[in-house]
């Protein structure tokens, strides 16, 4: 008789015995789960695991899809190795990269020219092709030295610096008909699972259009990042030139003694980026009498710097910077407004005062003292300066927030009165030419960092809070990022070997009991392809100072 193991279903609350050695997708074809998007992948104790798991010992599982966060990241892999071998069944081992995140689709470019419109045509119908055939995707283990053999022959030279730097015995290889590729997360069991995405032309290469993660019955195409675009491109030819530009080539130059050059390097081309901006700055204040400057992005972004910094280089420039911050006019906690699930919403534009806040503004730009609020945290109450503010004439106020370029915030101030930044921690580095690092990974790990050293929340503290950071985000700040005057990219590309070291120990003590388990051992796994970087050359007034410690501003 065949031994059976118990599954416990948390979609269903569903206690199942199965015969051992089933499959999570055998088991889901026993559950009452009532999906209107295929289950891509599931979380067993907690851990994310591909349907093609053999179960051999009781567990609990959580089945997700497309509108789970990391649902939508197997989504986002599995078109890429689709990918792949329609590019590798169409034009051999022509070099192509994925660059970075466009809407919630995937800005990829030819490494040899810029793509025509027959080429894309043809790749759209090869990656359609390949999903109606329901090609089997395989994840095989195996020693790294037959890996690197094998991705030897295909000319896949990035995946091969990595993994030699990162020495293991044994790796996992994923195989997709005649095409081979290594993957740092839970992809589908086959192709058919990919159910829309386009192909379009964009910029200097193209545009995989994928389905919005709330609504995946449409494709997201609503996309206008031109001056996001200019950003990311530049960033990129920058990483090239400086012999950086995926993860095995950083950890190749630390190997070799670099770092110390390269953080000098990184750090110069971050304050030659600010001042600038300063000079930005003070055109727009000479030209068109600009005297508000906001500064928007994301969470962990590296705003609060970013304005400390720039403030040094006005005042360079004999201007006098006056720093606000957002936050100060909250409204009082009993006012806060709330979200769908009951909890404080500070992410809303009206848990901010607006009233206030522009009454200060239009007297403060018209040379009048003003008592400027202080919101305590603590009481969730607002407290005053003991000294009122009031402006010269060489005064340029600096106020940086979450909703800062959001028109509704300052009515009272005319467009040409304002210079607008939007900083945001743009990771160039990639993990390989076809894999991108999330930029919300590099935010996160800096705010598990930050908020442990500084905020006295823990690693799953942080975790917990981050789903509503991320929909906070996407309702609030990236549909207004370009409206900026300057887009700055706040990452330094030795940033994350600096952190490795700093979060790991925070992030090993998530208990497995916790849904946010998964989360924390998915860092961990992306950080351990790192070497870890102890340095005390990183300047008192770096942005990464912020997060790690010592820097010599005062927060």
């Amino acid at each position: 008789m065949q031994e059976r193991v118990k599954v416990i279903c948390q979609n269903t609350s569903t206690v199942l015995e199965v015969e051992m050695g089933s499959t999570l997708l055998d088991v889901l074809g026993q559950l009452p789960i009532e999906a209107p998007y295929p289950i891509l992948a599931a979380y067993v104790n907690n851990s994310l695991r591909e349907l093609n798991m053999r179960i051999f010992k009781p567990m609990t599982v959580r089945y997700i899809d497309i509108t789970h966060f990391e649902g939508y990241r197997v989504y986002q892999r599995t078109i890429t190795f689709i990918l792949q071998k329609a590019m590798y069944d169409l034009y051999g081992n022509r070099k192509f990269h994925v660059r970075h995140s466009l809407g919630r689709g995937l800005y990829c470019e030819f490494a040899d020219s810029e793509p025509t419109a027959e080429e894309l045509k043809a790749l759209r119908e090869r990656m359609q092709q390949i999903i109606d055939a329901r090609y089997t995707i395989t994840r095989r283990r195996m020693l790294t030295a037959e890996i690197n053999d094998i991705y030897e022959r295909y000319g896949l030279d990035d995946k091969i610096e990595l993994l030699n730097t990162r020495p293991r015995l044994y790796s996992d290889m994923y195989t997709l008909d005649n095409t081979v590729g290594y993957f740092y997360g839970a992809l589908t069991p086959d192709t058919g699972y990919i159910h829309l995405f386009d192909v379009r032309p964009y910029y200097k290469g193209f545009h995989i259009a994928l389905p919005t993660r709330l609504d995946p019955s449409q494709l997201d195409l609503k996309v206008h990042w031109n001056k996001m675009s200019d950003v990311f491109h530049e960033y990129h030819q920058w990483v090239d030139i400086m012999g950086v530009p995926t993860i095995g080539c950083l950890n190749k130059r630390l190997i070799d003694g670099d770092m110390s050059e390269l953080i000098k390097i990184a750090e110069a081309f971050h304050e030659k980026k600010i001042a600038a901006m300063a000079d930005q700055i003070k055109a727009a204040h000479d030209e068109r009498g600009a005297s508000v400057v906001l500064i928007s992005g994301p969470s962990s972004s590296g705003k609060t710097t970013t304005s400390k910094r720039l403030g040094v280089q006005l005042r360079i420039l004999g201007l006098d910077p006056v720093l606000i911050s957002l936050d100060d006019y909250f409204v009082d906690r009993d006012r806060t407004p709330k979200d769908e699930n009951g909890e404080y919403d500070f992410e809303a534009l009206e848990a901010i005062d607006l009233d206030l806040l522009n009454s200060d503004l239009r007297r403060l730009t018209a040379g009048e003292s003003v008592e400027v609020p202080r919101y305590d945290f603590i009481t969730g109450t607002r407290q005053w300066h003991d000294t009122p503010l009031k402006l010269n004439s060489r005064s340029i106020l600096i106020m940086e927030g979450i909703h800062a370029l959001n028109p509704r915030l300052t009515p009272s101030i005319p467009r040409e009165k304002k210079f607008c930044i939007y900083a945001s921690c743009l990771t160039s580095v990639a993990m390989d030419n076809l894999t991108r690092i999330p930029t919300t990974d590099n935010r996160l790990l800096r705010r598990i960092t930050r908020d442990y050293a500084t905020r006295g929340a823990n690693a799953l503290a942080t975790l917990q809070r981050w789903p509503s950071v991320r929909r906070g985000e996407e309702r609030h700040i990236f549909p207004y990022q370009e409206n900026a005057d300057v887009i700055f990219n706040t990452s330094l590309f030795y940033e994350l070997m600096v952190l490795r070291p700093k979060v790991e120990p925070i992030l090993r003590e998530v208990p497995d009991t916790e849904p946010e388990y998964g989360e924390a051992k998915r860092l961990l796994r992306f950080l351990d392809n790192f070497i870890p970087l102890y340095t005390d050359e990183i300047p008192p007034t770096s942005i990464l100072r912020e997060f790690v410690g010592g820097s010599s501003f005062k927060y």
